[in-house]
């Protein structure tokens, strides 16, 4: 099936750019363009897309506003949306994944990163662009909190290996060559890592790591 992308970004070059990145994958295809965050929503709202890009500044609303309007608590249908903008500060970070966003990508992470946002979002999965995945993680660095969350159902090996890279804000193709194996063989350790912990997707598995000391193991 194809997945349905609508562009929201205030620059008509970026929109003309992420469409030709987008639509040069057979299975992706930008049903719609929103030039400020209103249209956005108001589109959005319209053409239920599979995913929305989303632009953080844009005019009459940003982009954490129209996450919020999209896909935030107490949207009775939300929508999946993935923040792409050149800006990492933590206040946009937070507040895009707060309000609802399942992925957020720096626009000069390169076109392989964005098309694969785009197709964890539609998965019901979540990506963060790697650099941004490492600052805010590293914050929960140190000994194991209170509360963290352990699993009855110990890890492989392998599956250890696969957290620690998830960790460090590797992509899965990255996982791949890293350690030898293949994207799907990469696909299926992350399903199986997410059922053992009860965890709903990449970024939450990374927080684990963190939050549980694997980051320190080899």
């Amino acid at each position: 099936m194809t997945i349905r992308v609508l562009v929201a970004d205030d620059q008509a070059m970026v929109r003309g750019g992420l469409r030709m990145i987008l639509e040069d994958q057979p299975d992706i295809t930008v049903v719609g363009e929103a030039a400020d965050g209103a249209e956005a929503v108001e589109l959005a709202r319209r053409l239920r897309p599979d995913v929305c890009l989303v632009d953080i500044r844009m005019p009459r609303l940003d982009g954490i506003e129209v996450t919020r309007a999209l896909a935030g608590p107490g949207v009775a249908d939300p929508l999946r949306v993935v923040v792409v903008t050149t800006f990492d500060l933590d206040e946009y970070v937070y507040g895009a994944l707060r309000g609802g966003a399942v992925g957020f990508v720096l626009k000069d992470a390169g076109p392989g990163l964005l098309v694969e946002a785009v197709r964890a979002a539609d998965a019901g999965d979540a990506l963060v662009s790697p650099s941004v995945t490492l600052r805010l993680l590293r914050h929960l660095t140190g000994p194991p909190a209170a509360g963290a969350r352990g699993s009855e159902r110990p890890l492989t090996d392998r599956e250890a290996e696969v957290v620690r890279a998830i960790g460090r804000g590797r992509t899965n193709q990255e996982i791949a060559a890293e350690l030898f194996i293949s994207l799907s063989t990469v696909k299926s350790h992350l399903s199986g890592i997410q059922a053992k912990l009860g965890l709903r997707n990449r970024v939450e598995v990374a927080a684990w790591a963190w939050e549980n000391g694997l980051m320190g193991q080899r």
